[in-house]
């Protein structure tokens, strides 16, 4: 069969499958643009929409259930509605949702965060990533007194304006609309792996540079691990310039290890940003580091003639839902992390390894990236071999992606979001890996992924 009867077949069976979705999906036209609230949750033809989950599964309105490894955009490590945590929830929801005053919650999901990662010395609580990361780069400015932010070439730290830049390919171009050359002159873009390019560039702006900000692993842009030194190397350049090292453990935080990144790659961040996992399921930001930085944000006795750099706050920040999520989370990754974290992480190599043969044996040339529980495909081409920055996966077969995926969640109701790198649960297991590679084998047969004649 050639590649575009199998990928119509593959339409036509979803469509068959979903057929309650895709009358959603058109009324959600009238509702929000483009008929979604995210923007990454709309693949073609339509999404379907999920009534329920647990564990490792979704459900959809169609009674459809799908080995999930999307993984709440990989914030559930420990599962959908894990018992802990869903029964936690359900008792403080018994003595209050949304306090508008402080809560002993927060201060206890504080020390667990503290218990597992001693660099966080002083902490400050948002309700999304997004903000976690712009009131980073705010207090690295304040604390420097200089403008210029330097990320990745391909980093997501989220839509904040500061560091909406050269996220998605081609690099070069404006993210979208409304975004001005006044705010981002103020940002460099720096090459992931490449650290003697990075450096040159970094010493252009070392006057003026106020942070190095970068996920340790790049999620969004392909799940791509760091060569040897590279963070080391930006960690050195920005101690030895008086700038701050900003790590965003927003992905990897209490996902690599129960200390994170950081501990795993042994870094020494001034701040750190942490999101996903911590909130338990709920919408949570956190933003970590030293005591004497993140004083420039406490407004306890100052004068009037004294400023401080206004970070954190917002109506839902350190709600008691989110605490107590985020708590019996960290209380249950304490407790069996001797368990969990070498599970997940056998389970990742598992399937690593057996995606590799799968497609190699079936003569698709790929790339499997990724470390731990996290894990990404990448379809090469004549003119990129390798995957090692978010420029080469840019310029990888990406058509193939969405097809492979697609497939996945077609044909073999296994979720992943199309083009996104997929994670893994503690309630994921060594079968479930074994079916994914078996399922990959099955649609490397099946011609979809054979080049077009």
């Amino acid at each position: 069969m050639n590649p575009s009867a199998a990928a119509i077949r593959i339409q036509k069976e979803y469509s068959k499958k979903t057929r309650k979705s895709h009358a959603l999906y058109k009324k959600s036209m009238s509702c929000f643009p483009g008929g979604i609230s995210h923007n990454i949750r709309y693949f073609a033809p339509y999404p379907f929409y999920t009534k329920f989950a647990k564990g490792k599964y979704l459900r959809d309105v169609d009674g459809n259930n799908y080995t999930d490894y999307w993984m709440g955009h990989w914030a559930l490590l420990i599962g959908h509605s894990h018992p802990v945590v869903a029964s936690a929830v359900r008792r403080q929801t018994s003595h209050g949702t949304l306090f508008g005053t402080v809560n002993k919650l927060s201060l206890d999901l504080a020390y667990a965060i503290k218990k597992g990662m001693p660099r966080a010395e002083l902490i400050r609580y948002s309700s999304t990533g997004s903000e976690a990361t712009m009131y980073a780069v705010r207090l690295a400015r304040a604390k420097t007194g200089r403008r210029v932010v330097a990320k990745i070439v391909g980093g997501w730290h989220g839509y904040n304006t500061n560091l909406l830049q050269s996220v998605n390919y081609p690099f070069e171009l404006d993210e979208g609309l409304g975004l001005i050359q006044d705010e981002e002159q103020f940002v460099e873009s720096i090459p992931f792996n490449d650290l003697e390019r990075s450096l040159k560039i970094l010493d252009t702006i070392r006057d003026d540079l106020a942070c190095i900000i970068v996920e340790p692993v790049l999620g969004g842009a392909g799940c791509i691990t760091p060569e040897s030194d590279y963070l080391h190397g930006l960690q050195e350049f920005a101690k030895r310039n008086d700038a701050l090292y900003i790590l965003d453990e927003i992905v990897t935080g209490f996902r690599l290890s129960f200390r994170g990144a950081a501990h795993v790659y042994k870094l020494d961040p001034d701040l750190f940003t942490l999101g996903k996992i911590v909130g338990g399921g709920l919408p949570i930001g956190v933003l970590c580091g030293d005591k004497d930085i993140m004083s420039l944000c406490n407004p306890v006795g100052r004068e009037k003639s004294e400023v401080a750099c206004y970070i954190g706050g917002g109506t839902f920040s350190a709600n008691p839902l989110t605490m107590t999520a985020g708590l019996s989370t960290l209380k249950h990754l304490k407790e069996n992390k001797s368990a969990i974290y070498p599970k997940i992480n056998k389970i990742g190599t598992r399937i690593r390894k057996g995606l590799k043969k799968a497609f190699s044996e079936g003569g698709v040339d790929v790339d499997v990236k990724g470390i731990g529980s996290l894990f990404m495909t990448h379809f090469l081409n004549k003119d990129i071999r390798k995957i090692s920055s978010a420029l080469d996966v840019g310029l990888s077969d990406r058509d193939l992606l969405r097809k492979y995926h697609f497939a996945l969640i077609a044909k073999h109701k296994m979720f992943f979001l199309p083009e996104k790198m997929g994670a893994i649960s503690s309630m994921h297991s060594l079968k479930d890996a074994d079916h994914l590679i078996d399922a990959t084998q099955q649609i490397v047969q099946s011609g979809l992924l054979s080049p077009a004649k």
